[in-house]
Protein backbone atom coordinates (compact mmCIF):
# COMPACT_ATOMS: atom_id res chain seq x y z
CA UNK A 1 0.00 0.00 0.00
CA UNK A 2 2.85 2.58 0.86
CA UNK A 3 4.14 1.65 -2.74
CA UNK A 4 0.32 2.00 -4.48
CA UNK A 5 0.20 5.62 -2.49
CA UNK A 6 3.86 6.78 -3.55
CA UNK A 7 2.71 5.89 -7.39
CA UNK A 8 -1.08 7.66 -7.15
CA UNK A 9 0.48 10.97 -6.32
CA UNK A 10 3.08 11.08 -8.87
CA UNK A 11 -0.16 10.69 -10.90
CA UNK A 12 -1.79 13.11 -9.13
CA UNK A 13 0.75 15.40 -10.12
CA UNK A 14 1.19 14.90 -12.92
CA UNK A 15 -2.45 16.20 -13.87
CA UNK A 16 -3.24 18.14 -11.30
CA UNK A 17 -0.04 20.21 -10.26
CA UNK A 18 0.46 23.59 -13.09
CA UNK A 19 3.75 23.53 -14.03
CA UNK A 20 5.79 27.31 -13.17
CA UNK A 21 8.86 28.83 -14.46
CA UNK A 22 11.24 30.25 -12.56
CA UNK A 23 9.84 32.73 -9.48
CA UNK A 24 8.87 36.13 -11.51
CA UNK A 25 9.66 38.89 -9.61
CA UNK A 26 9.70 42.84 -9.78
CA UNK A 27 13.95 42.41 -10.82
CA UNK A 28 12.07 39.96 -14.14
CA UNK A 29 11.39 42.55 -16.88
CA UNK A 30 12.50 43.79 -20.17
CA UNK A 31 13.36 47.39 -19.89
CA UNK A 32 10.83 49.81 -21.86
CA UNK A 33 12.24 51.75 -24.57
CA UNK A 34 11.02 55.05 -24.34
CA UNK A 35 8.30 57.24 -21.87
CA UNK A 36 4.38 56.07 -22.70
CA UNK A 37 2.79 59.43 -24.84
CA UNK A 38 0.64 61.47 -22.25
CA UNK A 39 -3.04 60.80 -21.73
CA UNK A 40 -2.84 57.26 -23.48
CA UNK A 41 -3.92 55.30 -21.33
CA UNK A 42 -6.83 54.86 -18.91
CA UNK A 43 -6.34 57.19 -15.75
CA UNK A 44 -7.47 53.97 -13.48
CA UNK A 45 -4.51 52.00 -14.98
CA UNK A 46 -1.86 54.76 -16.07
CA UNK A 47 0.95 53.02 -16.46
CA UNK A 48 2.88 51.21 -18.80
CA UNK A 49 4.65 48.41 -17.22
CA UNK A 50 7.64 46.36 -18.31
CA UNK A 51 6.26 42.91 -17.75
CA UNK A 52 3.04 41.31 -18.99
CA UNK A 53 3.15 39.41 -15.65
CA UNK A 54 3.41 42.56 -13.67
CA UNK A 55 -0.55 44.16 -13.32
CA UNK A 56 -2.39 46.99 -11.51
CA UNK A 57 -5.08 48.07 -10.29
CA UNK A 58 -6.48 51.63 -8.37
CA UNK A 59 -7.30 50.70 -5.09
CA UNK A 60 -8.20 54.26 -4.08
CA UNK A 61 -9.57 57.15 -6.23
CA UNK A 62 -9.46 60.66 -4.47
CA UNK A 63 -13.71 61.47 -4.38
CA UNK A 64 -14.58 65.33 -5.97
CA UNK A 65 -13.97 68.20 -4.15
CA UNK A 66 -16.57 68.76 -1.12
CA UNK A 67 -17.92 65.28 -1.43
CA UNK A 68 -17.49 63.15 1.87
CA UNK A 69 -15.26 60.85 -0.64
CA UNK A 70 -12.54 63.65 -0.51
CA UNK A 71 -9.48 63.32 1.40
CA UNK A 72 -6.99 65.89 1.43
CA UNK A 73 -4.92 66.13 -2.47
CA UNK A 74 -1.63 66.12 -3.57
CA UNK A 75 -1.66 61.77 -1.90
CA UNK A 76 2.59 61.77 -1.43
CA UNK A 77 4.73 59.15 -0.14
CA UNK A 78 3.72 55.50 1.39
CA UNK A 79 4.54 53.34 3.94
CA UNK A 80 2.54 50.25 5.53
CA UNK A 81 2.51 50.40 9.37
CA UNK A 82 5.60 47.40 9.30
CA UNK A 83 5.27 46.56 13.06
CA UNK A 84 2.86 46.00 16.01
CA UNK A 85 -0.53 44.82 15.95
CA UNK A 86 -2.39 44.09 12.49
CA UNK A 87 1.35 45.00 10.68
CA UNK A 88 0.49 45.56 7.11
CA UNK A 89 -2.76 46.07 7.24
CA UNK A 90 -2.98 49.47 6.61
CA UNK A 91 -1.16 52.31 4.30
CA UNK A 92 -0.36 55.74 5.55
CA UNK A 93 -0.36 58.80 2.75
CA UNK A 94 0.32 62.65 4.01
CA UNK A 95 -1.25 65.48 1.69
CA UNK A 96 1.71 67.64 0.27
CA UNK A 97 -0.88 71.03 0.13
CA UNK A 98 0.18 74.43 0.61
CA UNK A 99 -2.62 74.66 3.24
CA UNK A 100 -4.71 71.96 4.95
CA UNK A 101 -2.57 68.80 4.68
CA UNK A 102 -3.51 65.83 6.68
CA UNK A 103 -2.37 62.19 6.52
CA UNK A 104 -4.99 59.60 4.68
CA UNK A 105 -4.95 55.95 6.31
CA UNK A 106 -6.24 53.80 4.14
CA UNK A 107 -6.98 49.96 5.25
CA UNK A 108 -6.28 47.05 2.93
CA UNK A 109 -8.71 44.83 4.79
CA UNK A 110 -11.67 47.16 3.71
CA UNK A 111 -10.36 49.10 1.16
CA UNK A 112 -11.94 52.22 3.71
CA UNK A 113 -10.06 55.70 3.96
CA UNK A 114 -9.84 57.56 6.82
CA UNK A 115 -8.56 61.22 7.47
CA UNK A 116 -6.45 59.95 10.56
CA UNK A 117 -5.12 63.73 10.53
CA UNK A 118 -7.77 66.37 9.82
CA UNK A 119 -6.65 68.37 7.11
CA UNK A 120 -5.37 71.66 8.65
CA UNK A 121 -4.29 69.94 12.29
CA UNK A 122 -1.72 71.97 14.39
CA UNK A 123 -1.42 74.42 10.90
CA UNK A 124 0.20 71.40 8.93
CA UNK A 125 0.99 71.67 5.41
CA UNK A 126 3.00 70.46 2.76
CA UNK A 127 2.94 66.80 4.06
CA UNK A 128 5.49 64.95 2.39
CA UNK A 129 7.60 61.82 4.32
CA UNK A 130 6.41 59.47 5.24
CA UNK A 131 7.96 57.05 7.59
CA UNK A 132 7.18 53.76 10.08
CA UNK A 133 9.60 53.73 12.64
CA UNK A 134 10.88 50.87 14.74
CA UNK A 135 8.58 51.37 17.79
CA UNK A 136 5.29 51.54 15.81
CA UNK A 137 4.51 55.47 15.44
CA UNK A 138 4.28 57.09 12.59
CA UNK A 139 6.38 59.84 10.82
CA UNK A 140 5.54 63.00 8.36
CA UNK A 141 7.01 66.13 8.12
CA UNK A 142 6.35 69.27 5.96
CA UNK A 143 8.46 70.45 3.02
CA UNK A 144 8.46 73.73 3.67
CA UNK A 145 10.96 76.27 5.32
CA UNK A 146 12.51 79.46 4.30
CA UNK A 147 13.15 82.76 5.88
CA UNK A 148 10.72 83.99 7.77
CA UNK A 149 8.66 80.50 7.96
CA UNK A 150 7.50 78.92 10.84
CA UNK A 151 6.74 75.28 9.19
CA UNK A 152 9.74 72.80 8.41
CA UNK A 153 8.76 70.28 11.18
CA UNK A 154 8.52 67.14 11.64
CA UNK A 155 5.41 65.26 13.48
CA UNK A 156 4.79 61.96 15.24
CA UNK A 157 1.75 60.21 15.16
CA UNK A 158 2.09 58.03 18.51
CA UNK A 159 -1.08 56.27 17.98
CA UNK A 160 -1.26 55.80 14.35
CA UNK A 161 -4.15 52.57 15.07
CA UNK A 162 -5.98 55.08 16.91
CA UNK A 163 -9.39 56.93 15.80
CA UNK A 164 -8.90 60.15 14.19
CA UNK A 165 -8.80 63.03 17.35
CA UNK A 166 -6.57 60.48 19.40
CA UNK A 167 -3.77 59.88 16.81
CA UNK A 168 -1.46 62.19 18.87
CA UNK A 169 0.14 64.19 16.43
CA UNK A 170 2.80 65.84 17.74
CA UNK A 171 5.60 68.18 17.00
CA UNK A 172 9.30 67.16 17.49
CA UNK A 173 11.21 70.27 17.89
CA UNK A 174 14.33 68.38 18.57
CA UNK A 175 14.93 68.25 15.12
CA UNK A 176 16.25 71.31 13.08
CA UNK A 177 13.74 73.11 10.94
CA UNK A 178 14.24 71.94 7.15
CA UNK A 179 12.28 71.68 3.92
CA UNK A 180 11.55 67.39 4.79
CA UNK A 181 10.97 64.75 2.25
CA UNK A 182 13.26 62.01 2.89
CA UNK A 183 13.08 60.08 6.19
CA UNK A 184 15.27 56.90 6.52
CA UNK A 185 16.19 55.00 9.66
CA UNK A 186 19.48 52.76 10.40
CA UNK A 187 20.07 49.22 12.05
CA UNK A 188 20.70 51.36 15.10
CA UNK A 189 18.01 53.62 15.24
CA UNK A 190 19.72 56.87 13.58
CA UNK A 191 17.05 59.03 11.80
CA UNK A 192 18.55 60.56 8.58
CA UNK A 193 16.43 63.46 6.68
CA UNK A 194 16.95 66.28 4.29
CA UNK A 195 16.37 69.40 3.38
CA UNK A 196 14.90 70.00 0.08
CA UNK A 197 16.68 72.88 -1.12
CA UNK A 198 19.07 73.99 -3.81
CA UNK A 199 22.01 74.30 -1.20
CA UNK A 200 20.31 71.41 1.10
CA UNK A 201 22.12 68.83 3.06
CA UNK A 202 21.78 65.26 4.33
CA UNK A 203 21.43 64.94 8.87
CA UNK A 204 21.46 62.32 10.98
CA UNK A 205 19.54 62.54 14.06
CA UNK A 206 21.30 60.87 17.17
CA UNK A 207 18.93 59.81 19.67
CA UNK A 208 20.38 59.72 23.60
CA UNK A 209 18.08 56.72 24.13
CA UNK A 210 17.92 54.94 20.38
CA UNK A 211 15.68 51.95 21.77
CA UNK A 212 12.96 53.96 23.93
CA UNK A 213 10.56 55.59 21.62
CA UNK A 214 8.84 56.82 24.53
CA UNK A 215 11.71 59.58 24.68
CA UNK A 216 13.24 58.87 21.10
CA UNK A 217 12.74 62.24 20.45
CA UNK A 218 13.16 63.73 23.93
CA UNK A 219 17.41 64.35 23.60
CA UNK A 220 19.61 63.81 21.13
CA UNK A 221 22.63 65.31 18.89
CA UNK A 222 21.88 66.14 14.88
CA UNK A 223 24.94 65.96 12.22
CA UNK A 224 25.38 67.14 8.83
CA UNK A 225 27.01 65.55 6.21
CA UNK A 226 30.59 66.97 5.25
CA UNK A 227 32.69 65.75 2.35
CA UNK A 228 36.57 66.58 2.68
CA UNK A 229 36.89 69.57 3.60
CA UNK A 230 33.08 71.13 3.79
CA UNK A 231 31.65 73.74 2.12
CA UNK A 232 31.38 72.68 -1.26
CA UNK A 233 28.33 70.91 -3.36
CA UNK A 234 28.23 67.26 -4.61
CA UNK A 235 30.96 66.11 -3.49
CA UNK A 236 32.15 62.73 -3.30
CA UNK A 237 34.76 61.13 -1.38
CA UNK A 238 35.08 60.55 2.47
CA UNK A 239 33.14 61.93 4.73
CA UNK A 240 32.13 62.97 8.10
CA UNK A 241 29.28 63.81 10.69
CA UNK A 242 29.70 67.10 12.00
CA UNK A 243 27.56 68.29 14.74
CA UNK A 244 25.12 71.17 14.66
CA UNK A 245 23.07 70.92 17.57
CA UNK A 246 23.79 69.50 21.31
CA UNK A 247 20.96 66.67 23.47
CA UNK A 248 18.88 69.55 24.68
CA UNK A 249 18.32 70.65 20.64
CA UNK A 250 19.88 73.75 20.83
CA UNK A 251 22.39 74.90 18.02
CA UNK A 252 26.23 73.95 18.64
CA UNK A 253 26.93 77.24 16.77
CA UNK A 254 27.47 80.57 18.65
CA UNK A 255 26.42 82.47 15.54
CA UNK A 256 22.66 84.24 16.41
CA UNK A 257 21.98 83.01 12.55
CA UNK A 258 21.62 79.50 13.37
CA UNK A 259 18.36 79.97 15.86
CA UNK A 260 14.69 81.34 14.81
CA UNK A 261 12.70 82.34 17.15
CA UNK A 262 9.16 80.59 16.26
CA UNK A 263 5.79 81.49 18.52
CA UNK A 264 7.99 82.73 21.41
CA UNK A 265 10.57 79.44 21.19
CA UNK A 266 14.19 79.23 20.31
CA UNK A 267 14.11 76.51 17.27
CA UNK A 268 17.48 75.77 15.00
CA UNK A 269 17.97 76.53 11.59
CA UNK A 270 18.95 73.28 10.42
CA UNK A 271 19.78 74.68 6.66
CA UNK A 272 21.63 78.03 8.16
CA UNK A 273 23.36 75.77 11.00
CA UNK A 274 24.78 73.29 8.43
CA UNK A 275 26.30 75.96 6.30
CA UNK A 276 28.18 77.61 9.29
CA UNK A 277 29.48 73.38 9.90
CA UNK A 278 30.69 73.40 6.57
CA UNK A 279 27.95 71.10 5.56
CA UNK A 280 28.25 69.78 1.78
CA UNK A 281 25.54 71.32 -0.62
CA UNK A 282 23.73 69.00 -2.61
CA UNK A 283 21.07 70.68 -5.69
CA UNK A 284 17.52 69.57 -4.11
CA UNK A 285 18.01 66.53 -2.16
CA UNK A 286 14.89 64.45 -2.03
CA UNK A 287 13.73 61.24 -1.07
CA UNK A 288 15.82 58.43 1.33
CA UNK A 289 16.68 54.62 1.72
CA UNK A 290 19.00 52.35 3.19
CA UNK A 291 19.77 48.86 3.06
CA UNK A 292 22.15 46.59 3.58
CA UNK A 293 25.04 45.49 1.37
CA UNK A 294 27.99 42.48 2.37
CA UNK A 295 27.29 43.75 5.56
CA UNK A 296 27.21 47.23 5.55
CA UNK A 297 24.31 49.81 5.59
CA UNK A 298 24.49 52.20 2.62
CA UNK A 299 21.92 55.15 2.43
CA UNK A 300 20.73 56.16 -0.84
CA UNK A 301 19.36 59.86 -1.54
CA UNK A 302 17.95 61.50 -4.44
CA UNK A 303 18.92 64.94 -5.59
CA UNK A 304 16.69 66.59 -8.04
CA UNK A 305 18.80 69.02 -9.29
CA UNK A 306 22.10 68.18 -8.91
CA UNK A 307 24.95 65.93 -11.46
CA UNK A 308 25.85 65.96 -14.85
CA UNK A 309 23.86 69.47 -16.68
CA UNK A 310 21.62 69.76 -13.64
CA UNK A 311 19.25 66.92 -14.29
CA UNK A 312 19.17 65.66 -11.04
CA UNK A 313 21.37 62.38 -9.89
CA UNK A 314 21.49 59.78 -6.45
CA UNK A 315 23.93 59.11 -4.13
CA UNK A 316 24.98 56.13 -2.09
CA UNK A 317 26.37 56.91 1.40
CA UNK A 318 28.45 53.97 3.09
CA UNK A 319 27.97 54.30 6.37
CA UNK A 320 31.36 53.01 7.41
CA UNK A 321 30.90 54.26 11.47
CA UNK A 322 29.00 56.33 13.41
CA UNK A 323 31.68 59.16 12.45
CA UNK A 324 32.28 58.36 8.93
CA UNK A 325 30.85 57.60 5.52
CA UNK A 326 32.15 57.95 2.11
CA UNK A 327 29.60 59.27 -0.75
CA UNK A 328 29.37 58.17 -4.65
CA UNK A 329 27.80 58.87 -7.78
CA UNK A 330 25.08 55.65 -7.81
CA UNK A 331 23.41 57.32 -11.20
CA UNK A 332 22.81 60.44 -13.65
CA UNK A 333 22.41 61.01 -17.11
CA UNK A 334 26.32 59.23 -17.57
CA UNK A 335 24.86 55.80 -16.33
CA UNK A 336 24.26 53.51 -18.89
CA UNK A 337 20.83 53.06 -20.61
CA UNK A 338 20.48 48.94 -19.82
CA UNK A 339 21.17 46.81 -23.01
CA UNK A 340 22.70 49.84 -24.69
CA UNK A 341 26.32 50.81 -25.04
CA UNK A 342 25.15 54.54 -24.41
CA UNK A 343 24.36 56.84 -21.85
CA UNK A 344 20.94 57.22 -20.44
CA UNK A 345 21.67 61.23 -21.18
CA UNK A 346 18.30 63.58 -21.81
CA UNK A 347 15.87 60.21 -20.69
CA UNK A 348 16.72 60.63 -17.37
CA UNK A 349 15.51 63.81 -15.32
CA UNK A 350 15.02 65.29 -12.02
CA UNK A 351 14.84 61.94 -9.94
CA UNK A 352 12.92 62.49 -6.61
CA UNK A 353 11.65 59.46 -4.81
CA UNK A 354 13.06 55.94 -4.06
CA UNK A 355 11.89 52.59 -3.27
CA UNK A 356 13.54 49.23 -2.55
CA UNK A 357 12.16 45.98 -3.61
CA UNK A 358 11.91 42.69 -1.10
CA UNK A 359 15.26 41.82 -2.97
CA UNK A 360 16.97 44.93 -2.53
CA UNK A 361 17.28 46.46 -5.67
CA UNK A 362 16.34 50.52 -5.75
CA UNK A 363 13.68 52.45 -7.91
CA UNK A 364 14.35 55.63 -9.23
CA UNK A 365 11.18 57.91 -9.84
CA UNK A 366 11.17 61.10 -11.53
CA UNK A 367 9.52 64.32 -10.66
CA UNK A 368 8.36 64.92 -14.26
CA UNK A 369 4.90 65.06 -15.78
CA UNK A 370 2.67 61.94 -17.48
CA UNK A 371 4.09 61.22 -21.02
CA UNK A 372 7.58 61.72 -19.54
CA UNK A 373 7.62 60.38 -15.97
CA UNK A 374 9.55 57.17 -15.59
CA UNK A 375 10.19 54.61 -13.01
CA UNK A 376 14.01 53.35 -13.29
CA UNK A 377 15.65 50.07 -12.45
CA UNK A 378 19.12 51.09 -11.27
CA UNK A 379 21.47 47.59 -11.84
CA UNK A 380 24.23 47.59 -9.44
CA UNK A 381 25.80 44.15 -10.18
CA UNK A 382 28.75 44.39 -7.61
CA UNK A 383 27.16 46.30 -5.34
CA UNK A 384 29.85 48.89 -5.21
CA UNK A 385 27.12 51.64 -4.35
CA UNK A 386 27.47 52.56 -8.25
CA UNK A 387 24.79 51.55 -10.60
CA UNK A 388 25.83 50.17 -14.01
CA UNK A 389 22.86 50.60 -15.96
CA UNK A 390 19.51 51.91 -16.03
CA UNK A 391 16.15 50.05 -17.88
CA UNK A 392 12.53 51.87 -17.71
CA UNK A 393 10.67 49.58 -15.22
CA UNK A 394 7.30 51.81 -15.24
CA UNK A 395 6.04 55.24 -16.94
CA UNK A 396 3.10 57.42 -16.26
CA UNK A 397 0.42 58.02 -19.51
CA UNK A 398 -1.68 60.75 -16.87
CA UNK A 399 -1.78 64.23 -17.90
CA UNK A 400 -0.67 66.75 -15.24
CA UNK A 401 0.24 63.90 -12.85
CA UNK A 402 3.68 62.76 -11.01
CA UNK A 403 3.98 59.44 -9.83
CA UNK A 404 5.09 59.67 -6.24
CA UNK A 405 5.57 57.28 -3.10
CA UNK A 406 6.31 53.69 -4.99
CA UNK A 407 6.58 51.33 -1.74
CA UNK A 408 7.05 47.45 -2.24
CA UNK A 409 5.20 45.68 0.44
CA UNK A 410 7.10 44.26 3.36
CA UNK A 411 4.66 41.11 3.82
CA UNK A 412 4.37 40.25 0.05
CA UNK A 413 7.15 40.82 -2.54
CA UNK A 414 4.68 40.27 -5.21
CA UNK A 415 2.81 43.39 -4.32
CA UNK A 416 3.51 47.36 -4.48
CA UNK A 417 2.26 51.04 -4.26
CA UNK A 418 2.18 54.07 -5.49
CA UNK A 419 0.43 57.40 -5.93
CA UNK A 420 -0.61 59.22 -9.05
CA UNK A 421 -0.86 63.03 -7.61
CA UNK A 422 -2.17 66.44 -9.06
CA UNK A 423 -3.53 65.06 -11.66
CA UNK A 424 -5.42 67.39 -14.63
CA UNK A 425 -8.71 65.44 -13.72
CA UNK A 426 -8.07 66.95 -9.87
CA UNK A 427 -8.07 62.91 -9.04
CA UNK A 428 -5.45 61.47 -7.11
CA UNK A 429 -5.29 57.58 -6.76
CA UNK A 430 -3.29 54.60 -5.41
CA UNK A 431 -2.51 52.29 -7.35
CA UNK A 432 -1.75 48.54 -6.48
CA UNK A 433 0.99 46.77 -8.82
CA UNK A 434 1.58 42.95 -8.37
CA UNK A 435 2.54 40.14 -9.66
CA UNK A 436 0.25 37.77 -11.63
CA UNK A 437 2.11 34.21 -11.45
CA UNK A 438 0.68 32.44 -14.10
CA UNK A 439 1.75 28.81 -15.19
CA UNK A 440 4.75 28.46 -17.97
CA UNK A 441 4.04 25.53 -20.66
CA UNK A 442 6.46 22.97 -19.77
CA UNK A 443 7.14 19.48 -21.48
CA UNK A 444 4.81 17.23 -20.91
CA UNK A 445 7.05 14.51 -21.88
CA UNK A 446 9.94 16.33 -19.35
CA UNK A 447 7.54 16.67 -16.79
CA UNK A 448 6.37 12.46 -16.81
CA UNK A 449 10.15 12.05 -16.73
CA UNK A 450 10.90 14.14 -13.45
CA UNK A 451 7.82 12.34 -11.86
CA UNK A 452 9.11 8.74 -13.23
CA UNK A 453 12.21 9.49 -10.99
CA UNK A 454 9.95 10.66 -7.72
CA UNK A 455 7.59 7.21 -8.86
CA UNK A 456 10.86 4.74 -9.18
CA UNK A 457 11.85 6.51 -5.94
CA UNK A 458 8.62 5.48 -3.96
CA UNK A 459 8.83 1.99 -5.29
CA UNK A 460 12.04 1.09 -4.07
CA UNK A 461 11.55 2.35 -1.12
CA UNK A 462 8.72 0.56 -1.16
CA UNK A 463 10.62 -2.67 -2.15
CA UNK A 464 13.19 -2.38 0.67
CA UNK A 465 10.43 -2.10 3.35
CA UNK A 466 8.73 -5.39 2.51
Amino acid sequence: MRNLKYTLTAATMLTAIPAYAAPITFASFTPIASSVPGGSLPEDQPFLLSSPSFIQETIHANGPVGSSSRYGDNWDMNTLNENGPEAGRYLFTPYETSVNAGVRRFDLTTNSAIDLVSPGAQGFVVGDASRWTPFGTYLTAEESWGPGSTKGRLFEVTNPLGNPGSEGFTERNIIPRVSHEGLAFDSDNNLYFIDEFNGGSIYKYVSSTPNDGATFFSAGETFVLKVGAGGNTDALGAATWEKITNADGSAVSADPSATVIIDGQSRVDGRIAADLAGGTNFNRPEDLEIKTVAGQQVLYFAATASGFEGAGAVFSIALNSASSAEVKLFADRNTLKKNTAVAVGAEFLNPDNLAIDGLGNIYIIEDQPGGFADIWFAYDIDFDGIAESLGRWATLSTLGAEPTGLYFDPFDNRVAYINVQHAASDMDRTIRISINIVPEPVSVSLLAAGLGLVTGFARTRGKKKT
